[in-house]
């Protein structure tokens, strides 16, 4: 044994150790490299997940994965793949699946392919954050995937159609001082829901946050983000309508709030409640507890496209719906 292999002669997870074999993208390594250029780091099941139909041995697609992270004897001049070292700060790191992401090299591959749009806005913050929020729009595309009633409508696209950036300015107003302010809102993520049904196709578009619980449900600090901001902001934004001429949308847009801490949820689908006394339609609320104090990359999540959203005032919603 050496510093660069466990025990049992295996290479380390977290350091690539080329052994100069050859590496050429395929049509599979492409799919899972669109993937992670669409939505951030993910986790292997997740990639796994995008492409068992083509290839059903999981054994096989994660020492592919080995071979794309550790090889850089390639045709783009590196590895094709890189494991984020944030995922090892965590308990018992090793027992836990790895997360991937895209290389310098894996971009440039992706690039000559013509499968890269060229429009990818990484989701903001630390690390953590952005990781939850690749999951999290990852598993609403695999669940789509399984439906031929549904697509999946990624951010890029959106972008793409509407010539747009993610950022936008809001006019809001403070209520507690009555000061007229502007905030940029970006959200964690943008997609859409393109439904298929028997009268022609339908839309809904969705803007998501993640929420680990590291901002506060309000603060008296209006430079500092909190959930009574945003609120603000996504009412101005959606609720005023500045979002159809912003990407170019006929179609409903709707908040998607995925928090780490059930009783955080709780707390906040109460606040929309009083905020709102007759029911607050475009805030949605699940809670995703993977992401709480104890991370654990996780597995696809199916529960976020078919099951209920929770709204304040009103009845749930099931985006896997029309």
């Amino acid at each position: 044994m050496n510093r660069t292999t466990d025990q049992l002669g295996r290479r380390q997870r977290l350091m690539a150790q080329p052994t100069g074999k050859r590496i050429t993208a395929t049509a599979r390594d492409l799919l899972w490299f669109a993937a992670l250029a669409e939505h951030g780091p993910l986790p292997s099941s997740f990639l796994l997940e995008y492409t068992k139909d083509s290839h059903a041995n999981a054994k096989r697609a994660r020492e592919r994965l080995t071979d794309l992270f550790h090889e850089d004897n390639t045709p783009d001049g590196g590895q094709y793949l890189i494991r984020p070292p944030q995922q090892f700060r965590t308990l018992d790191s090793r027992y836990n699946q790895l997360v991937h992401d895209l290389a310098p090299a894996g971009w440039l591959a992706l690039k000559r392919s013509g499968m890269d749009s060229g429009k990818h806005t990484a989701p903001s913050g630390p690390w953590l954050h952005r990781f939850m929020t690749s999951c999290i729009t990852a598993s609403i595309e695999l669940g789509c995937m399984k439906r031929a009633d549904i697509s999946y409508i990624p951010q890029s696209v959106i972008l793409v159609r509407a010539d747009a950036e993610l950022r936008y300015p809001v006019t809001i107003v403070d209520p507690d001082a009555k000061r007229t302010m502007v905030k940029d809102l970006i959200p964690d993520a943008l997609f859409g829901l393109r439904y298929h049904t028997d009268q022609g196709d339908r839309f809904r578009f969705f803007a998501v946050e993640a929420d680990r619980a590291t901002e506060p449900t309000t603060s008296n600090n209006w430079n500092r983000k909190s959930f009574e901001r945003n609120l603000l902001q996504y009412e101005a934004y959606v609720a005023g309508g500045p979002y159809r001429d912003h990407l170019n949308l006929t179609a409903p847009l709707l908040v998607l709030n995925v928090l780490s801490d059930q009783r955080r949820m709780e707390r906040m689908i109460e606040f929309v409640g009083r905020q709102y006394p007759e029911g607050n339609a475009f805030m949605l609320f699940q809670s995703w507890v993977d992401f709480g104090a104890v991370f654990r990359p996780p597995c696809p999540e199916p529960r976020l496209l078919m099951g209920n959203w929770i709204r304040g005032g009103l009845s749930p919603l099931n985006i896997g719906k029309t």
